[in-house]
């Protein structure tokens, strides 16, 4: 730990839409925390923080930035940590150069990215925004295992005003695809190591040439360590016969990607498909857009953007995409696609949005169309695949009689395919990769050819053997079904099996569980929960992410709304508050109209059981009157329908968080047990109540005109305040 003061509660400072409504909500959170004595301060995790962080020697002493991951990454394994995480960036390249070059150009002297370091200087600079890039922050604080489930709030308001599904019928086009062979899942192995060791990953030539892809890499005993490949050749074969196979069947193609969490697989095989899509234009001009700085994996707008005046490349391309099928579009009124920017849609927002709607995406002109939906790798495809059969067989949802899916999920200390990212290459020759051992014992070997890529990954003994014993815990708390998705045929979910039966028959509990391959598991839950009842998915990292945006976004009809726990194995907390990510496109309405349609009911909840969790943790009983007190004015912007609207004019977050205020503040002068908490907050209850005309003027007399944050990925903090805190009203009452 470093020897800044810690904060009882630590919200995290992060991007776009989620930290701009801190603007307006954390104002809120401390006044009414201060009377608790509880002190909520900030640490900077955005990606601007991030980067100034890693450059100190770039940058004049008032512009420094501290490494405030660093920081918490530290206190996350304290029973000290009460953290609330708000979703951050996951950088693609393309989002990290736009912040690169917003920070240079408001007089940060670091560095540029360099595309292909030569010099030490740009190798190293490459090296530290690569530390950066992708999912930086998750793994560094996530030293627990996630509960995530709907509050019961939220779930019976989601049943009573049941959001809109889109109609599924049995000839519906929309279909998975999926390599059959070559790719990750078919060629996995795994093993769990009996005792402590080191390993060295090798690349063994052709010609015998040896290269030491990555040495040093340390496990405890217990470690379940998995290695695998996708063939680069198989790859291209699938992505060439799926955009046949589309144009043909006469819908949209979609890829989903994880490119943000993947940030080294997953973009190189979002290149391979933006190159697939454009075959003749590589093959005919393809050395000089390389010479132009072109680099597929930076996806379809960097490509236009390098070329856009050279006349026969874009010539080209239009009569490629002229022969093309149409493309699944991000905006089709800004005319990006699918394949514009890799992080721009990712599989587990894209996916359930896409079987929300009935399986229809948007196509370039404007309407919805099915689509083949093209998952290349095959280990989390039937997922989707399943649900998609199922709904075609059932017809959609009903969200108003639909029971609700919880998630257990094995996340703690960087598990499975998500901590891959420092052990995963793209194979420079033929040859052989071995996964050596400190004692010269071969765990694993491929057969590889250039362009494969290879990677390893990893779960631990403490974090497996934890999560079995949250999943106990949950399951004996909720009583409802309780499902492990594992594929006892898939070599890492086989080695997790062998450590998941043991427990439950130790514990007394194996009848209390199953365990099904994730397929036979996705058409259980769906029937369960269509018959109205309650389902706890016990699953890996991976499938956590998915699953938590899938049955939420059916269920709720967003992610965003989800209670989110991370129990940190040294007995700290961490409470995320949902998912969906950081909401670009809520920015760019709030830039254009000033209406920001975020809503922070992930950050009610979270803020709930943080202050629950302080009160249990530090014998603070005024910390859980505020937390109760937290939960009925959560209740309230429910009951009485304050959430954000989606267009100017409608009320905003701006409103939610008076309506917040106010009914957390009507809760707190209600109480009986704390008269001095009823005390304080009468006035401040009564202020709000007799400001509301003043109050929702203020905030309505702002809208629909552009408003000026100073910035994108670094705004002015000065100027965020003006535009998120506009009813001086409410200011002077909160302080």
């Amino acid at each position: 730990m470093t020897d800044q003061t810690t904060p009882d509660i630590i919200y995290t400072k992060v991007d776009e839409a989620p930290e701009l409504a801190s603007a307006s909500l954390l104002p809120i959170i401390q006044r009414f925390a201060s009377a608790a004595g509880v002190s909520v301060g900030t640490r900077d995790i955005s990606l601007a923080g991030r980067i100034l962080a890693a450059f100190p020697e770039s940058l004049t002493d008032d512009q420094k930035q501290s490494d405030d991951l660093a920081w918490l990454g530290e206190l996350v394994k304290t029973p000290e940590a009460n953290v609330i995480k708000l979703p951050n960036i996951s950088a693609s390249v393309p989002q990290l150069v736009a912040a690169i070059n917003e920070l240079q150009g408001q007089g940060y002297a670091i560095p540029d990215y360099p595309e292909s370091p030569s010099s030490d200087a740009e190798k190293d600079a490459r090296a530290r925004y690569d530390a950066i890039k992708g999912s930086a922050v998750n793994p560094v604080l996530r030293e627990g295992n996630s509960d995530r489930r709907a509050a019961k709030a939220v779930k019976a308001f989601a049943q009573a005003n049941p959001h809109r599904m889109g109609d599924w019928t049995a000839d519906s086009k929309t279909r998975v695809a999926s390599m059959s062979s070559g790719d990750f899942r078919s060629n996995e192995v795994s093993a769990t190591l009996p005792g402590a060791a080191t390993a060295k990953i090798v690349h063994v030539a052709a010609d015998g040439t040896e290269t030491v892809l990555k040495d040093g890499v340390s496990y405890p005993a217990g470690t379940v360590v998995d290695a695998t490949f996708m063939s680069a050749k198989a790859l291209d074969a699938f992505l060439e016969s799926e955009i046949a196979k589309t144009k043909e069947e006469g819908t949209l193609f979609s890829l989903h990607m994880k490119a943000t969490m993947m940030k080294v697989s997953d973009p190189i095989i979002f290149g391979h498909a933006v190159k697939a899509f454009l075959a003749p234009v590589f093959d005919q001009f393809g050395d000089r857009m390389k010479a132009l700085g072109v680099n597929p994996n930076s996806g379809l707008g960097d490509l236009l953007a390098r070329v856009k005046g050279e006349a026969d490349i874009m010539a080209a391309i239009d009569a490629c995409m002229a022969d093309r099928p149409p493309l699944y579009m991000v905006d089709s009124d800004r005319g990006i696609t699918n394949l514009h920017v890799p992080s721009d849609v990712i599989i587990d927002a894209s996916m359930p949005a896409l079987i929300r709607a009935g399986g229809k995406g948007w196509g370039p002109d404007g309407k919805e169309h099915d689509a083949n939906c093209v998952i290349p790798d095959n280990s989390y495809a039937p997922v989707y695949d399943e649900t998609i059969k199922y709904f075609k067989e059932t017809g959609k949802l009903d969200p108003a009689t639909a029971g609700t899916v919880q998630n257990i999920g094995l996340m703690a200390q960087k598990a499975e395919e998500y901590g891959s990212h420092p052990t995963t290459f793209e194979i420079p020759a033929d040859g052989t990769v071995k996964m050596i051992l400190d004692d010269g014992t071969v765990l694993h070997q491929h057969s590889v050819e250039a362009g494969d890529i290879w990677r390893s990954a990893s779960a631990r003994k403490a974090p497996i053997e934890d999560w079995v014993n949250l999943a106990i815990d949950r399951q004996r708390a909720e009583g409802c079904e309780a499902i492990f998705w594992l594929d006892a045929t898939r070599a890492h979910d086989a080695e997790l099996i062998k450590y998941v039966t043991p427990v439950l028959e130790a514990k007394g509990v194996a009848d209390k569980f199953k365990i099904m391959a994730p397929r036979e598991a996705t058409r259980a839950t769906l029937e369960t929960i269509r018959r109205g009842e309650n389902s706890i998915a016990i699953t890996g990292n991976v499938l956590r992410d998915y699953l938590t945006d899938l049955f939420p976004i059916l269920e709720l009809a967003t992610s965003a709304k989800m209670l989110s726990i991370v129990k940190l194995m040294q007995g700290g907390g961490l409470f995320e508050t949902g998912a969906g990510g950081s909401a670009p496109k809520h920015v760019q309405q709030l830039m254009e109209e000033n209406h920001l349609r975020w809503d922070s009911l992930g950050e009610f909840c979270a803020l709930g059981e943080s202050f629950k969790f302080l009160a249990d943790a530090k014998g603070n009983a005024k910390a859980r009157v505020l937390g109760e007190a937290v939960e009925a004015a959560t209740q309230g912007i429910l009951d009485h329908g304050r959430s954000p609207g989606r267009k100017v004019g409608q009320p905003d977050n701006r409103d939610s968080h008076y309506w917040f205020a106010r009914y957390w503040a009507e809760a707190l002068a209600a109480q009986s047990d704390a008269a001095d908490l009823a005390a304080e907050f009468a006035p401040v209850a009564k202020a709000l109540a007799d400001g509301e005309e003043a109050i929702v003027s203020e905030l309505a007399a702002v809208r629909g005109k552009p408003a000026d944050l100073g910035g994108y990925y670094h705004a002015d903090p000065a100027k965020v305040a003006a535009v998120m805190r506009p009813s001086a009203t409410l200011n002077a009452i909160i302080g």
